[in-house]
C-alpha cells in the first residue's frame, strides 16, 4: 500500500502537521517550502540528528523493558546492546566528526542517564489497554478544514508519566550547551510542548500539567543531566490551537499563490538556516545551489515511529 501523503492530492496544500513541519513554516516559509514542500536535505549525515535519535530509541526501549518486569541491569544490557548494533557501521565503528557526539559518548550517555534517574520517582503511566505510555505516535483530527478534509495534528510522545501527583509527557532534549535557566526557559511557550501536552490530554485521555523535560550536556569527557518542566493551563493550550489555525490558515494561502516568502530576520536565528547559503543567491540560480549541497528526503508527519 503506497504511503498517504499529508497534502491535498494535487496540490501543496498540507492537512497532516507536526510540530516540526509547523516549526518550519512559523520560522520561515521559504525553509518550510525547501524543508517540506521539495523535501531538501543536506548531502551529508547531521551528526546531532543520528546521536539524538539513537539516544531517544536507547531510552525508550529502556522505559519499556522496566515497564515489563525487567531489572535495571537487563534491560540497560539490552538497550546497549542495540545502540552498539546501531552504530556499527559497514563492519566499523561508527566514526562522528564531532568528538563529543560520538559512539563512545552515547553508550556512556544511556548508561549514566539510566543511572542517574534509577530512584525516579516518575512512572511510566499504564494505558487503559495495559501498555506502557511509551513510543506514542498520535494524529489528532481537528474540527475545522481544508477544502473539505479535516486538518490533522501529528506527533510522537517519548512517554507519559506520573510525577508526584500529577501526569506529565516527558522529553529527553541533548545539547552540547551548558544547561541552565536559558536552556529550559527556550520551551516556554514552545511549540512542540504545547502539541505534546494537548495531545496527550485529547488522545490518550490523560490531564497533563505540562512536560518534564530531561536534558543532557554531551561532552567530550563527561554526560551531566538535569531536568526541568514547562506547564500549559486548558487556557494556553486554547489559544496555542486558535493560533494554530491562523498559522494553517496562512499556509494555505501560501500554497494557493504557489509563493512562500522569506523571513530573511530567521536566517541567522539557531547557528544559521541550513538553507542561507542558497536564498542569499540570486533566485536564477537557487536551483543549481541546492541540487549540489542537498538531496531530497521526503518528511511525512503521517508515518507513525
Amino acid at each position: 500500500m503506497s504511503e498517504l501523503s499529508p497534502f491535498l492530492p494535487g496540490t501543496r496544500v498540507q492537512y497532516a502537521w507536526d510540530s516540526t513541519s509547523l516549526s518550519w513554516f512559523k520560522e520561515c516559509p521559504r525553509k518550510y517550502q525547501y524543508f517540506m514542500i521539495e523535501g531538501w536535505r543536506g548531502i551529508h549525515e547531521n551528526v546531532h540528528i543520528r546521536f539524538g535519535g539513537l539516544y531517544h530509541e536507547a531510552l525508550e526501549s529502556y522505559d519499556r523493558h522496566r515497564f515489563e518486569g525487567l531489572d535495571h541491569d537487563e534491560a540497560l544490557a539490552l538497550v546497549v546492546h542495540d545502540a552498539l548494533r546501531k552504530t556499527w557501521d559497514n563492519g566499523a565503528p561508527w566514526v562522528s566528526e564531532r568528538p563529543d557526539k560520538n559512539r563512545e559518548n552515547l553508550i556512556r550517555s544511556i548508561i549514566w542517564y539510566c543511572d542517574h534517574f534509577l530512584e525516579d520517582s516518575a512512572q511510566t503511566v499504564r494505558l487503559a489497554n495495559g501498555k506502557p505510555a511509551v513510543e506514542l505516535s498520535f494524529k489528532m483530527e481537528l474540527d475545522w478544514r481544508v477544502r473539505g478534509q479535516p486538518y490533522l495534528l501529528c506527533g510522537h510522545l517519548d512517554r507519559v508519566v506520573n510525577f508526584i501527583g500529577g501526569a506529565y509527557v516527558m522529553d529527553r532534549k541533548t545539547t552540547s550547551s551548558t544547561i541552565g535557566g536559558n536552556f529550559f526557559d527556550q520551551y516556554d511557550p514552545d511549540n512542540q510542548m504545547s502539541l505534546y501536552s494537548l495531545a496527550a490530554k485529547v488522545i490518550y485521555k490523560t490531564p497533563v500539567k505540562g512536560v518534564i523535560i530531561d536534558g543532557v550536556q554531551i561532552a567530550v569527557g563527561f554526560s551531566r543531566f538535569s531536568r526541568g518542566f514547562t506547564y500549559r493551563t486548558e487556557a494556553q493550550l486554547e489559544e496555542w490551537l486558535n493560533d494554530t489555525r491562523s498559522w494553517l490558515a496562512l499556509a494555505e494561502q501560501y500554497a494557493t499563490a504557489g509563493h512562500w516568502p522569506m523571513n530573511d530576520k530567521s536566517c541567522h536565528h539557531y547557528g544559521g538556516c541550513p538553507f542561507r547559503k542558497v536564498c542569499s543567491k540570486s533566485p536564477e540560480v537557487r536551483g543549481t545551489f541546492l541540487e549540489s549541497d542537498f538531496h531530497k528526503v521526503p518528511w511525512n508527519p503521517l508515518v507513525p515511529r
